[in-house]
């Protein structure tokens, strides 16, 4: 009986109407003609509402008016100069309809009418100050919305020698415009849409028509509208909510915050969303040799990037496996090791009360915690905090006979080497999955380590991001997929574009255009 009473509740609680959503088929309220009534509608709908403001005034000093607007989010000057001078000053003492009037007497950009309540509280959301007046049920909405916001600055998790100093910012608009400014072309789709109860967080949808896969636009917006939440204050919230595999420590979407990212991946035919209030920009459909690729590679000379690129995959690799490769030698396989660095192991390790497995995971942890302790502090001593952190712990660590020199080394190695990974989302997974390959290694040794191995490389080949297989350029590998991946050819060798994003506009540039001083004297 308890039980019953209690699944009752449960549902008269989850059927809340302040969060339910709106009836597709419910009519939107008109507004009213008689001004007062409009007025105390929207004063009970923002009731304990402190920053929105109304202020009254006569048009031409014969027609009740009211404009309202949040304060903060609107502009108040331009209020004055261009909508309330304008309509107080009497003309030809002819009453007009609204949008002609305004049209004839408001210089401010841009008036949009509407004649919903539900339109009026979009618009005052929005920053847009509203203007209503008696015997109408019409109202104007200006363009007149401004608010503090960050100036444009270089991305600190991203940060170049060489290229665009360029950020995002938390807006949306100054985003959108960033890429504007360097895709010129109206091929450059932006769609919009809003998602959240109560935030109504605009996000963008942004791509190129005639690159990109039509059956991927739709399937990113079906996703994107299957979405139900209360509100989205951050870009991270739609990227658990949209991608393939939740499961998966491997990111599925690229987040960057840079604009000469995103252009690079829209002319390869994929889709960035933008989210209103975060400077992470989402970019679909990607593999895992996306995640290995830096900006940089692209401004300077080939054979530095490829370079780099070989340095990045190698130390990645030893981020993932030194220390498990380490636990299980030192445990199982002290065969392999040459007598004397053996013997030198041995030494510095006599003194130390606990096995391997937990000497490294006892050192991981510590590392990892004065990592983040490293992030989380102010930047002025974050930095220091960490690199002394980690010496001093380290050196006492070593004297005090808890862990090994040796192993000291291996950890301090395999951090640096995690710093390697371009993007920080795809670091975090390598140093997750860096324990349970410890755990495997100290219980069954090398064949541990191997399977550890074998199940990610399974999980990597099962996981798709939007369809595209996670590692699609090596499964089915041909030459004009290679010059991107391990190595980066030079530009003039990139015709075309990867095959499962740009198929349907395959070539990005003209064939043979290899430089040389014969070539220029041809021209």
């Amino acid at each position: 009986m308890f039980k019953t009473k209690k699944k009752t509740l449960n549902k008269k609680q989850n059927v809340d109407p302040a969060v339910q959503q709106p009836e597709t088929n419910s009519q939107p309220q008109k507004l009213y003609k008689d001004l007062s009534q409009n007025e105390k509608q929207l004063r009970s709908i923002y009731a304990n509402c402190s920053d929105l403001v109304y202020r009254s005034f006569l048009i031409e000093n014969q027609t009740k008016a009211i404009l309202i607007y949040i304060d903060g989010l609107a502009d108040t000057n331009g209020l004055e100069i261009n909508v309330i001078t304008p309509l107080i000053q009497v003309t030809d003492g002819k009453l007009q309809d609204l949008e002609q009037l305004a049209e004839r007497k408001i210089p401010a950009a841009s008036a949009k009418p509407f004649t919903t309540f539900q339109e009026c509280v979009d618009y005052l959301s929005s920053g847009l100050p509203i203007l209503l007046r008696d015997q109408d049920a019409t109202g104007l909405a200006f363009g007149l919305n401004k608010w503090e916001k960050r100036s444009i600055e270089e991305p600190v998790a991203e940060s170049a020698i060489r290229g665009p100093r360029e950020g995002f910012t938390e807006t949306l608009r100054t985003n959108t415009s960033l890429i504007r400014r360097i895709v010129k072309s109206p091929s450059l789709k932006t769609d919009q849409m809003k998602i959240g109860d109560f935030t109504q967080t605009k996000v963008v949808i942004a791509y190129i028509e005639g690159l990109v896969d039509e059956t991927l636009v739709t399937e990113v917006k079906n996703r994107l509208g299957r979405i139900r939440i209360d509100g989205i204050l951050e870009s991270g919230y739609i990227e658990e909510m949209i991608e393939d595999n939740f499961y998966s420590p491997f990111p599925q979407l690229l987040t960057t915050e840079r604009p000469d990212v995103v252009c690079g991946n829209l002319l390869e035919g994929r889709v960035a969303i933008m989210v209103e209030g975060s400077p992470s920009v989402l970019v679909a459909p990607i593999t895992f040799f996306s995640l290995m690729q830096a900006a940089e590679d692209y401004y300077q000379r080939f054979w530095i990037s490829t370079a780099m690129r070989w340095l990045r995959y190698s130390f990645t690799l030893i981020s993932l496996l030194l220390p498990s490769l380490y636990v299980a030698i030192l445990t199982f396989h002290q065969e392999m090791v040459p007598g004397k660095l053996l013997i030198s192991m041995a030494t510095s390790r006599e003194a130390v009360p606990f096995p391997a497995l937990i000497e490294a995971l006892l050192m991981e942890v510590t590392f990892e915690a004065l990592r983040e302790a490293g992030v989380r502090l102010p930047k002025q001593i974050g930095s220091a905090v960490s690199i002394v952190g980690a010496l001093v712990i380290g050196q006492a660590a070593v004297q005090a006979g808890l862990v090994s020199a040796p192993m000291v080394i291996v950890v301090a190695i395999t951090g640096i080497s995690s710093f390697m990974i371009p993007r920080y989302i795809a670091g975090i997974a390598i140093r997750l999955l860096r324990f349970p390959l410890i755990f495997l290694a100290g219980s069954f040794g090398l064949l541990g380590v191997m399977m550890g191995i074998i199940a990610i490389v399974i999980h990597l080949c099962s996981l798709r991001s939007f369809g595209v297989p996670y590692l699609s350029v090596i499964a089915t590998p041909k030459p004009k997929e290679l010059k991107d991946v391990l190595v980066r050819a030079p530009w003039w060798m990139m015709n075309t574009r990867p095959r499962l994003t740009g198929k349907y506009n395959q070539y990005r540039q003209a064939p043979d255009q290899k430089p040389g001083p014969e070539r220029g004297g041809e021209a």
